[in-house]
C-alpha cells in the first residue's frame, strides 16, 4: 500500500530536502524500513538501540499517535499519511 511520510525540517537533509516521501508499506515498521532503503540514516534518527521509537520522536498515522495504537506494528492503509514530529521541550 502506498502511504506518504511527512518528514520534519530537521530530517530533510537525509531526504534531499523532501518534506514528503511516498513509500510502500502495510505497517509503520515497514514504512520506516522503506524510508531507510530510500534515504539511509533515517532509521537511526527514528529508532533507538533496542529498535523502539526514540523517546523524543512522535509518530502519527492518520492523526493518531502510534504510542496509543500498536506502536511500530500499527497498520497503515493505502493513501494514509504518517507524520514524524519531533518533540518540543522548553520552559
Amino acid at each position: 500500500m502506498s502511504v506518504t511520510v511527512r518528514i520534519p525540517t530537521q530530517l530533510r537533509s537525509l531526504t534531499g530536502g523532501l518534506g514528503e516521501v511516498p513509500v510502500e508499506a502495510s505497517t509503520l515498521r515497514d514504512a520506516i524500513d522503506a524510508l531507510e532503503a530510500a534515504h539511509p540514516g533515517l532509521r537511526e534518527r527514528l529508532l533507538d538501540d533496542t529498535g523502539g521509537l526514540r523517546r523524543f520522536v512522535n509518530v502519527f498515522v492518520a492523526d493518531e499517535d502510534v504510542r496509543f495504537l500498536q506502536g511500530l506494528e500499527t497498520s497503515v492503509q493505502d493513501g494514509q499519511t504518517i507524520s514524524v514530529v519531533p518533540a518540543v521541550a522548553g520552559g
